[in-house]
């Protein structure tokens, strides 16, 4: 599998991620649902820090039970609550990922359990 990122010189620069990624030969794919803010106990953690780590503990352990690592993930979507969180997810996500380059998209909508703050989904490649 080879990965490209692609960041047109004539389009706004992209902070922590890939405005694209181009992925070739590809031998399986994983699609990760909307992970929540919950732990394994049905906990929500207060606060959207915890909230967030907790949302990305949840896709991590999807990709580890399918043989992935975060190097594995080319595409995340991240909604949020609250546009108010932008800064705090963009930190977290840098945090997670490294310098591992994704495309990413954030979305500010309503979720479907008031108490969470984000849902987190992604899709990777190995």
């Amino acid at each position: 599998m080879r990965r490209r990122a692609i960041n047109a010189e004539d389009a706004p620069p992209a902070i922590g991620y890939a405005r694209a990624l181009e992925v070739t030969g590809v031998a399986r794919t994983l699609y990760v649902s909307g992970q929540i803010p919950v732990d394994a106990n049905g906990r929500c953690p207060e606060g959207f820090a915890a909230q967030c780590r907790l949302a990305w503990h949840n896709v991590m352990a999807q990709l580890a039970a399918a043989d992935m690592s975060v190097t594995d993930l080319v595409k995340v979507t991240i909604f949020l609550s609250d546009r108010r969180f932008g800064l705090e997810n963009r930190q977290i996500r840098q945090e997670v990922l490294g310098g591992h380059l994704v495309a990413s998209t954030v979305v500010i909508a309503g979720i479907f359990d008031e108490r969470w703050l984000l849902e987190i989904e992604a899709v990777a490649v190995a």
